[in-house]
């Protein structure tokens, strides 16, 4: 009989999480485990961990745009390997805000406008269990301890001006089993439009595309917890939510999990500053300690960001189908 650990089990616990805890390269070889057990501290032992960054710490008022960084043909760092060259037609923002400046190719975090409204969810549900060998993961697809802004956009928001968004939010069942043990793939893998990952809010992570291949945490609004729906009312973020971001302040904070099993993780350094792209590799990840499942360990993992690709860049694993 295969030993089973709930981790979350009930949404109660999930909500505290959500409000509490959220609002280097990969040279494993494929043949081996890249996570390996360095002590068997107990939660709350990130003390163990000290972070250093090899640069500054990004400027959020001048964020590089990055449409320009997304390929078809490779990994870089600091850029995004998508899979298809999107559609020059498709939908999202119809006009870029103030907080861009396209010819400089820059941003401004601070001026970027949110969809108004604060819905609560309370039959938002959220459980993850290790189960032998696997990460089992469910959600229903709606923020465990969070709110949403109002979907469709009313015409009187002044988001509305940028993007007009019609989709709805609904509940989308999600139920994935992951590796406990991710392995590093021969090769990177490129990043569809759909689901990359998931949070551990329940909700799920897209790539930060838009249709039409452009940076969509810029170019397309979304509610004061970065979230918005697309066509099929799946809510999802586009990026490292500032709702968890922000709320997780500690030297290792696992916020979610990539689609081929490895974390992603909100860390800082001893001045509370995220890394910037110059830390992590072609996928936006590295190896170091991390805090995971109760234990300090030496794990590959993916890291949020304020500049693009702002948590994945590509698959350093192989993606569950």
């Amino acid at each position: 009989m295969k030993r089973r650990h709930q981790f979350v089990i009930a949404v109660a616990a999930v909500a505290t999480l959500a409000l509490t805890s959220c609002g280097g390269s990969a040279n494993s070889s494929s043949s081996e485990s890249s996570t390996t057990e360095s002590s068997t501290a107990s939660t709350g032992s990130t003390g163990l961990i000290l972070n250093t960054w090899v640069g500054p710490a990004a400027d959020t008022t001048k964020l590089p745009i990055g449409t320009s960084k997304v390929s078809l043909t490779g990994p870089s760092v600091g850029g995004l390997y998508a899979c298809d060259a999107g559609n020059p037609n498709g939908g999202g923002a119809h006009a870029a805000g103030p907080w861009l400046d396209e010819t400089a190719g820059t941003w401004d975090l601070s001026k970027k406008v949110s969809v108004q409204g604060d819905v609560s969810w309370p039959m938002a549900s959220y459980s993850e269990a290790v189960n032998g060998s696997s990460r089992d993961i469910s959600s229903n697809g709606l923020p465990v301890g969070a709110v949403t802004g109002t979907f469709p956009i009313a015409s009187n928001d002044p988001a509305y001006s940028y993007d007009r968004n019609p989709n709805r939010i609904a509940s989308s069942d999600v139920t994935v089993s992951m590796p406990l043990s991710p392995l590093t793939a021969t090769k990177p893998t490129c990043l569809g439009k759909g689901r990359v990952g998931i949070l551990k809010n329940g909700v799920s992570l897209f790539a930060p595309l838009d249709e039409r291949n452009r940076d969509a945490v810029v170019y397309e609004t979304q509610d004061k917890c970065d979230g918005h729906p697309q066509q099929t009312s799946v809510y999802h973020y586009h990026d490292i939510p500032s709702c968890i971001r922000n709320a997780s302040t500690g030297p290792s904070t696992v916020v979610g999990y990539a689609y081929d099993g490895f974390p992603i993780v909100v860390e800082r350094n001893a001045s509370g500053d995220l890394p910037t792209n110059a830390d992590l590799d072609q996928c936006h990840g590295r190896t170091s300690p991390i805090e995971l499942d109760g234990k300090v360990v030496d794990s590959y993992h993916y890291s949020a960001t304020y500049e693009f690709p702002y948590f994945i860049g590509c698959f350093t694993g192989m993606p569950i189908s």
